[in-house]
């Protein structure tokens, strides 16, 4: 049975926003891994968007979301997003998506540098605004966060990230 160009469109739309979901959370992980650079990062959330963790906290709008990011570089100096397992579930200007990422960086404990590893969860909310797509709300679960004795941190960079 041929399909109609209405539900052809509206099958397309819901590619199309997938993709764009999924370059959105990409540039998301680029701006934390290049930086944790909030005011980069702020924008691609909606005006009232939350990024929430239990152990990092709750923040609430742009300005609450950008001023985070921007302290916390001192506190991770690196971190490598490396986001899997996506599901995204698009209906009309809403989606719904898990994903799952592994996550070595380096924190400062207590005055020193120590290389992690950090398998997390995320529980993401999306909108669509016109024909851009933002995140609604970011839940950030970690599942664990384990010390990586002898590890990466104080490593000489081989090239510069960006």
């Amino acid at each position: 049975m041929a399909m109609s160009n209405e539900d052809a469109l509206k099958r397309l739309d819901r590619v199309e926003a997938v993709q764009e979901i999924q370059k959105l959370k990409h540039t998301y992980w680029h701006y934390n891994d290049t930086g944790l650079r909030g005011d980069k990062i702020a924008p691609l959330f909606t005006e009232d968007g939350i990024w929430s963790n239990e152990e990092l906290g709750h923040y609430e709008g742009r300005a609450a979301i950008r001023d985070f990011f921007n302290g916390a570089s001192v506190a991770i100096p690196f971190c490598a997003h490396v986001g899997m397992n996506e599901i995204i579930d698009v209906n009309g200007d809403t989606a719904a998506a898990k994903w799952r990422c592994f996550l070595p960086c380096t924190l400062v404990e207590d005055g020193k540098e120590a290389s992690r590893l950090i398998l997390i969860d995320y529980r993401d909310d999306f909108r669509r605004i016109g024909s851009c797509w933002y995140i609604k709300k970011l839940d950030v679960l970690f599942n664990f966060n384990v010390e990586f004795p002898d590890g990466w941190s104080g490593a000489v960079k081989l090239r510069a990230l960006g």
